[in-house]
């Protein structure tokens, strides 16, 4: 570091994505983007759009939060628009959380929570899952802090029900709730019709797992107008142009072809489940995963050895080095034919333990 890192931040730990390798040819299955491309309306969209680069974006992404708002049956002024959903947990943070106002989160789950807490100097508590890797809900109830709940959880896929998050924010009426959907369209329910019965809950999304534009940073967050407004402040002290025009007109493009969303969900699902049933035949431990991803251990092999072993095949998967989830590892649902390749290793892999 160098000498001009103040004090407050010398100690923050910053978050660890995953691995991008430039190597080709490579099966790329640990960083839980989409298989398939995107439609070829959205890079139409993104290429007219390239042609006015010399001039700023719309600060108010006003076309992009109507057409969010049309989607999902809100009003415009109940949405906002950021750079990847990872912009709207930091603004959570920024605007509703300090000394006074700490955060709970999972002990096991996305990795940004405790970075954002570390950033904006906000204390917080990581309630430890269950035995199965499950978040009890009942450690939440009433807890007098801010939450910050992923449904499904990363990175184990298990979802809880709309209903039990009511129950969440319905016990929390004084301090915020924010779920993050990131994954939400591989089979959980989405919390966003609740949000104008409680003024306390924040839905955030991305259009990088399901939309299939990880590459270009956009997600939103719906929530009652005021807390819209609130976190709008800090987006316009932080960065009022933070979505570019080519983003933002690759996202409604998106938006308007949102069959092809649907039929890659629909896809990425049946291929999860012809994958997960092929894993437990080898004898591998599943989390019930509702995410675009497979959380699987075996009992024959350490989670970094198998991790490496794939890696040396061209194969890649995310470890976690964490003691809980070490023997673990997280594969990204890919094409049929990756899935294939990836149980075909496996397979390969167990057979030269024996």
């Amino acid at each position: 570091m160098s000498r001009f890192l103040t004090e407050k931040q010398k100690d923050l730990i910053p978050y660890t994505p995953g691995e991008q390798p430039k190597i080709l040819n490579l099966i790329k299955l640990n960083t839980n983007e989409s298989p398939y491309p995107p439609a070829e309306e959205t890079v139409a969209a993104a290429e007219e759009e390239a042609k006015r680069l010399h001039l700023y974006p719309d600060p108010t992404c006003s076309s992009l939060c109507e057409a969010f708002a049309k989607r999902w049956g809100v009003d415009a002024d109940e949405v906002i628009a950021v750079n990847g959903s990872d912009e709207i947990l930091n603004f959570a943070f920024m605007a509703f959380c300090d000394e006074t106002r700490p955060v709970v989160f999972p002990d096991i789950t996305y990795g940004f929570y405790p970075v954002f807490a570390d950033l904006n100097h906000v204390p917080y508590e990581e309630i430890p899952l269950e035995s199965d890797l499950s978040v009890n809900p009942e450690k939440y109830m009433g807890i007098g802090k801010n939450i910050f709940l992923a449904n499904p959880n990363a990175p184990t896929g298990i979802a809880l029900s709309a209903d039990v998050i009511e129950k969440i924010v319905a016990s929390n009426p004084n301090n915020l709730v924010v779920i993050d959907e990131a994954y939400v369209d591989f089979g959980a329910e989405s919390c966003i019709p609740l949000i104008r019965k409680y003024d306390n809950l924040l839905v955030t999304q991305t259009f990088s797992k399901s939309r299939s534009m990880a590459g270009a940073r956009l997600g939103f967050g719906i929530g009652c107008k005021e807390l819209i407004r609130d976190l709008n402040t800090v987006r316009y002290s932080t960065n009022p142009y933070n979505i570019n025009r080519m983003t933002m007109a690759a996202g409604i493009a998106t938006l308007k072809n949102d069959d092809i969303t649907a039929k890659n969900c629909k896809n990425i699902i049946a291929t999860r489940k012809e994958t997960v049933a092929e894993l437990t035949r080898m004898g591998f431990e599943i989390t019930d995963s509702k995410a675009n991803f497979i959380f699987a251990k075996h009992q024959k092999i350490d989670g970094k050895d198998l991790y490496l072993k794939l890696k040396d095949r061209g194969i890649l998967v995310r470890h976690f080095d964490k003691k809980r989830i070490c023997q673990y590892n997280r594969i990204t649902v890919g094409t049929p034919e990756q899935m294939k390749a990836l149980t075909d290793a496996i397979k390969e892999i167990l057979e030269d333990l024996t």
